[in-house]
């Protein structure tokens, strides 16, 4: 199969495109930034260098794909980040339709169910319902849990307070994913043509944010580590003090919400899918070496 693969040679991208290859696939890899067009190509893929919001650069490169795997690349600067996702959904929707491609796999969110009070994860949404207006295509939505590495953010927080400290923590429920578990998924998903609106949840292991804080206290040499819920204006002024722009704090924080109340992970409890290879124990390795060498 010819397959386009978004998101350049990232957390997922790398591990998808590797795997693709190891099939038998051709894969073309787009990428914003030019200096990746040989790391792409040491790996036998073909590197498509440009912007996914060029909806006619990404007419050209679907052109004759048998299939795509979309993704909305992060940009914390946008002021809008609603907006933002939903405007690369219509390029993408621009592009596939043009371009006639029929197997469509988009990497949405855990709680993209819900139309709204999910921070960053209504634009996954509102990137879902434009791709399901596509006529005659088979879609699958990838719903990723909380990305492992994400706690890598926590760090500064346990080297100078001592403690995780967020709008959820405690006893609330943390489903977590490893980037390499959901290529895996994508791939597998690609290999199935016949898939029509369908959702798949992808996730690695599911603890409560104490259980996180123990696993990883003990990696660190901090057994006693505890995961605190702190109050939003709290983390309000922690974020905007370090820079971040308020729009993304805000969503941020709507977020974090969202899994202090459970309501991020409703759909998800419904259709739990059985987890993937990578458990926490084994992030935790990885979170210990971030840690030691920061």
């Amino acid at each position: 199969m010819k397959i386009i693969v978004t998101g350049s040679l990232g957390h997922i991208g790398s591990p998808l495109t590797r795997e693709l290859l190891d099939k038998g696939h051709l894969v073309t890899v787009i990428s914003s930034n030019a200096e990746r067009q040989a790391e792409i190509e040491s790996l036998g893929a073909y590197a498509a260098i440009g912007s996914v919001e060029d909806v006619n650069f990404l007419q050209e490169t679907f052109s004759g794909a048998d299939a795509v795997y979309c993704m909305t690349p992060p940009n914390f600067s946008e002021p809008d980040q609603i907006a933002y996702y939903q405007r690369i959904a219509n390029c993408y929707a621009g592009a596939i339709q043009h371009a006639g491609v029929k197997r469509v796999v988009y990497l949405s969110s855990y709680g993209a169910h819900l139309p709204s009070s999910t921070g960053f994860i209504t634009g996954s949404y509102k990137g879902e319902q434009v791709l399901n207006a596509i006529p005659n295509i088979s879609l699958t939505h990838i719903r990723p849990t909380y990305f492992y590495y994400n706690l890598f953010g926590f760090i500064p927080m346990i080297r100078s307070a001592g403690f995780i400290g967020a709008v959820y923590g405690g006893e609330d429920k943390l489903a977590m994913v490893s980037p390499s578990d959901i290529a895996l998924a994508i791939a597998d998903e690609i290999a199935q043509p016949d898939s029509t609106n369908k959702v798949r949840y992808v996730t690695s292991d599911d603890r409560t944010c104490n259980e996180v804080a123990a696993v990883l206290g003990a990696a660190i040499g901090i057994p006693d580590l505890q995961w605190n819920v702190l109050a939003e204006n709290q983390v309000m002024q922690a974020l905007t003090a370090h820079g971040m722009p308020a729009n993304a704090a805000i969503n941020l924080i709507e977020l974090g919400s969202a899994i202090h109340t459970g309501a991020l992970r409703e759909d998800f409890d419904r259709y739990k899918p059985q987890a993937g290879k990578v458990s926490l124990e084994d992030f935790a390795i990885a979170f210990a070496a971030a840690y030691n060498q920061q």
